[in-house]
């Protein structure tokens, strides 16, 4: 099976042609991921046949093996990887997700491996005060067709590693969650966020998309002005519009590509 290994922002995936979902099963995925015994990746990101007017479906299988609706960083891999499989350098390719269908606009000329986004419309659900093991903890829920809860302060890794996990698997949210841990500073926010089925990572689209919309509805960021996201693997740039659809604009790179046995 020929694979091709993409990051976007350090966010990397193994990227599998493929002609039905069979074709890496959740139990492959774990194995493939693991970054001693395997390929290594936060995840698999399968490239399937079209649906509903799409180029291609994307499917993600974590590096757990759980699936989520969709990934941010991922559909820009997988945006990128069919531009460069059809000779497109500039065009946009659609691509279907569990989540909803999205345009991904590539613009892989020189110096390239830009894709910018359209991520659909964040939902903003409201605020949430949860114990966790006898600390209490406000956040705010969102749902970016996954869901994430995102909070707002200064956080030491530690408390991005004690608490992620903890409030990822909460009972509040039966599903699990996307945790967001962001600080607003200069119309800039800084984010690490705590990926359902991954942990922390390097970066992810979703949860820029989810933590500037919340940011947005409680009045501290604009909209209609893109809003630079620190991750710890880079920046994205993110813009909320009045209806709060999230355009994303980011890179990706295809890092090499080979064959598993």
């Amino acid at each position: 099976m020929q694979f091709f290994k993409y990051e976007g922002l350090g966010n990397d995936f193994i990227v599998v042609d493929a002609p039905d979902e069979g074709r890496v099963t959740p139990e492959r995925a774990r194995a493939l991921c693991d970054r001693h015994f395997g390929v290594g990746a936060d995840g698999v990101l399968l490239v399937l046949p079209a649906r509903d007017g799409s180029d291609v479906r994307m499917r993600v299988i974590n590096a757990d093996g759980s699936v989520p609706e969709n990934c941010g960083n991922g559909i820009r891999c997988v945006a990128l990887h069919v531009a460069k499989e059809r000779g497109i350098s500039r065009g946009v390719v659609r691509v279907d997700t569990d989540a909803g269908a999205s345009a991904c606009a590539v613009d892989d000329g020189p110096g390239g491996g830009i894709v910018t986004v359209d991520m659909g419309v964040m939902r903003v659900q409201g605020d949430l005060t949860l114990d966790v093991e006898g600390r209490r903890v406000t956040l705010t829920t969102a749902d970016a067709g996954n869901p994430h809860a995102v909070l707002f302060g200064a956080f030491a890794r530690g408390d991005v590693d004690y608490l992620g996990p903890r409030l990822a698997t909460h009972p509040e949210f039966p599903r699990g969650t996307n945790v967001e841990f962001s600080r607003v500073e200069a119309g800039a926010i800084d984010l690490v966020v705590w990926e359902r089925g991954v942990g922390v990572t390097m970066a992810c689209g979703t949860g820029a998309c989810a933590t500037v919309a919340v940011a947005c509805a409680k009045g501290l960021l604009p909209r209609e002005t893109p809003v630079s996201v620190r991750l710890p693997g880079g920046r994205l740039d993110i813009t909320i519009d009045a209806s709060n659809r999230a355009l994303m604009r980011g890179p990706a790179r295809r890092v090499y590509s080979g064959m598993i046995a």
